[in-house]
């Protein structure tokens, strides 16, 4: 299974905000739309993700405000990004080793969407499902064994 299955049923929905948007306009959008991430695109390229975990470390240095700050301030400017190609066990090693919910989905310099740990997640058990469900299948049809004649 590669990414591009994952963004084929995930739908071509992308929510992005500039560097200069206040970061408690983004939290707005990423609480309205149910989101942990937002990209953050400058000139039609990709400029940085800002996701819950950078939020939280914020209000946290802040003592619970948001104050005046911009997405650029807080935002990962070097987000790790996969490609349509890539296949989903690469996937699940990157996203676990560097400890990211979020990938951008690049061809080239086009953002092609974002998938999240939850979609990968999601993608293994309904392919596990699908398979135990074959093997299950296979085994219960297993051909019954041919009586063998006893040797005199």
């Amino acid at each position: 299974m590669k990414v591009s299955d994952i963004l084929r049923v995930k739908g071509s929905t992308l929510y992005t905000v500039s560097p200069e948007t206040s970061l408690s306009a983004a939290v707005h959008v990423m609480a309205e739309k149910d989101i942990g991430s937002l990209v953050v695109m400058e000139y039609s390229k990709l400029a940085g993700i800002l996701t819950f975990r950078e939020v939280i470390d914020t209000l946290a240095k802040e003592h619970g405000t948001l104050g005046q700050t911009n997405v650029r301030a807080v935002m990962d400017q070097s987000p790790l990004t996969t490609t349509p190609d890539t296949d989903l066990d690469d996937v699940r090693r990157m996203m676990l080793e560097k400890h990211a919910r979020y990938l951008p989905v690049m061809e080239g310099s086009v953002l092609m969407g974002v998938i999240s740990f939850y979609d990968v997640a999601k993608a293994v058990v309904e392919a596990q499902s699908f398979e135990n469900t074959m093997l299950k299948a296979y085994i219960r049809d297993w051909p019954a064994e041919e009586p063998q004649a006893e040797s005199k």
